[in-house]
C-alpha cells in the first residue's frame, strides 16, 4: 500500500473495502479556528450513491472517490471500475489537493473568505513541508 500525499492520513481501511483520506487531522479543531467538520476527507467506496436512507450500506460493482470539503460539500466525485484504480485515485485527488491544484471554492453556495485564506495557508505550510522532506 502506498503511503498517501504529505498532510494526509488514513483514518480508516477496511481490507478489501472502503478508505477514508483526512488532510492535517492535527490542525482542524476549534482551538485552531479550523472546525473539525471542514475536515478535507476523501471516501472511497462501492456503496450505492443513491441518496434513499440505507442505499450507502448496499454494494455496487462502482468504486466512487468523493473529496468532501464539510459534511455537504462534495469538491470532487469520481467513479471507478475497480478498488485499486478508485485508490490510484483518491491518491491523486489527494496529491493534488496537498498541492493546491484543487479548486475548493467553487462547490460553496455561500463563499467562506476567511476559511478560505486559513486554508489556503495551510495547504501553503504542507507543500514546504513536502519540499523539505524531498
Amino acid at each position: 500500500m502506498t503511503d498517501p500525499p504529505t498532510g494526509w492520513r488514513i483514518w480508516n481501511n477496511e481490507p478489501g473495502g472502503k478508505r477514508i483520506l483526512v488532510f492535517r487531522p492535527d490542525i482542524f479543531s476549534e482551538r485552531n479556528d479550523l472546525p473539525a467538520m471542514c475536515l478535507p476527507t476523501i471516501h472511497v467506496t462501492n456503496g450505492s450513491q443513491a441518496s434513499r436512507p440505507g442505499a450507502s450500506q448496499r454494494q455496487t460493482d462502482t468504486w466512487h472517490v468523493i473529496l468532501t470539503l464539510e459534511p455537504e460539500i462534495e469538491a470532487i466525485t469520481d467513479s471507478y471500475e475497480t478498488r485499486q484504480t478508485a485508490l490510484t485515485g483518491a491518491h491523486d485527488i489527494a496529491e493534488r489537493f496537498a498541492q493546491g491544484r484543487i479548486n475548493y471554492r467553487d462547490p460553496y453556495q455561500v463563499p467562506r473568505p476567511d476559511y478560505f485564506q486559513m486554508l489556503d495557508t495551510v495547504i501553503e505550510e504542507t507543500e514546504t513541508i513536502s519540499k523539505e522532506s524531498d
